[in-house]
């Protein structure tokens, strides 16, 4: 059973009624592509009443002190909604797709030209099924299973990873690096750990001199980015590889100051974003540049969501053709793309269905968004979360981070 027909029943005991659409909604099709593209991270009206399943499930610490896959306690068919909170207090879940935190950005001015983008972190409370706020961590990668969060301190570049136990809030162990990391990112299986190394803060933005408008930065003079780790998460035990910054024809860098690596579905190679064509690049453990495996050279490294749980399908950047806020999904043996419902796609609950941005049918402006399920072939969304307000750049302003429950 999907995730759309283990919704159906419970829709139908929603409210039926639903705000009228404010007059003067004119359809938009939203420029997201060219905004995501820009950005250095690699996205309340009435809703209907929220979708009701089964208790919260408790991870156990039964799979041994280095098991960071799940212990199947938390139910796959366990379905979560709370479309009157945002940021959410109580936990989001559809399907396979778990939000395990969230997130909110500050900019910090350090000079009149110097700035840093800060996240602060609200980690699940698997006890409690809650959000709560921890202050202590600059950049929080979560393992499929939600019992693993690899985390780093305050400073970037860091010194060392901390593997978090999520069921105690604490770090069971310290993993140490000699070059400074910036950026986490889990293998599908949870097994391995990939850990992008900066020579400075990416995180650090620099305003032009010559800028009046405050939204005009200067690059630095050398990305900082430096290459990979790649751990054995059980044994804490990986190596590093040096990648040179790609430039274009014109000598210009083709990555962002902040442009994670990430595992490939295999776990054999990483991949990360580029700012032109091809769009990724992919290399082997050793730093070597590599094609992309069958089945992932459609990957966009500013859409979250990815490939479906079976390979067959990945999300696409934003579509807008026929629905006034959509995206598309690649076959991947075909490369034939059909649209879904959703503004930005964020995480697979199961094979067909998704967890997306999207606006109100009420409108309320691009920024006014939500988080909701859709699935491949179906115009049906179900609400999961209240909307945002605000611009993409507002204070306050949250981003989920999703997790593979099992």
């Amino acid at each position: 059973m999907n995730v759309e027909e283990l919704l159906r029943d419970a829709l139908r005991d929603q409210a039926a009624e639903q705000p009228p659409p404010r007059p003067g909604f004119a359809g938009q099709v939203l420029a997201v592509r060219r905004r995501r593209r820009a950005r250095r991270f690699a996205s309340a009206a009435a809703a209907t009443a929220a979708v009701v399943a089964v208790a919260v499930g408790v991870p156990l610490l039964d799979g041994g002190k280095d098991d960071v896959r799940p212990a199947g306690v938390l139910d796959p068919g366990d379905t979560r909604a709370h479309p009157d909170q945002s940021p959410p207090r109580e936990l989001i879940r559809a399907g396979d797709a778990t939000m395990a935190a969230y997130y909110t950005t500050e900019n910090v001015r350090q000079t009149a030209r110097r700035s840093r983008t800060t996240r602060t972190y609200w980690l699940l409370d698997q006890r409690t099924g809650r959000y709560e706020k921890d202050a202590r961590w600059s950049f929080v990668a979560v393992a499929p299973g939600l019992k693993t969060a690899a985390v780093l301190e305050r400073t970037i570049p860091a010194r060392r990873i901390g593997l978090l136990d999520l069921t105690t809030g604490e770090v069971a162990r310290w993993i140490p690096v000699q070059r400074g990391v910036g950026g986490l990112a889990f293998s599908q299986d949870g097994r391995t750990l990939v850990a992008t190394t900066y020579s400075a803060d990416p995180d650090v933005v620099t305003k032009a001199a010559n800028d009046t408008t405050g939204t005009v930065f200067s690059m630095p003079d050398a990305m900082p980015r430096t290459g990979f780790y790649a751990f054995d998460v059980a044994s804490g035990k990986g190596s590093w590889s040096e990648v040179a910054t790609p430039h274009d024809s014109m000598g210009l860098p083709t990555i962002n100051v902040r442009q994670d690596f990430a595992p490939s579905r295999s776990g054999q190679y990483v991949w990360t974003g580029l700012t032109g064509e091809p769009g990724t690049r992919f290399y082997d453990l050793h730093g070597r540049q590599v094609p992309a495996p069958a089945g992932e050279r459609y990957l966009n490294w500013f859409v979250q969501a990815g490939l479906s749980p079976d390979g067959r399908r990945v999300a696409g950047d934003f579509a807008g053709k026929t629905m006034k806020t959509s995206s598309w999904i690649t076959d991947t043996r075909t490369g034939r793309k059909t649209e879904v419902h959703g503004q930005q796609l964020l995480a697979w609950a199961d094979d067909r269905s998704l967890v997306a941005w999207d606006v109100g049918k009420d409108g309320g402006g691009e920024f006014h968004n939500r988080l909701v399920l859709v699935t491949v072939g179906s115009d049906r969304t179900v609400p999961l979360s209240g909307f945002r307000k605000g611009d993409d750049r507002a204070a306050g302003r949250w981003t989920p981070v999703f997790a593979e429950t099992r």
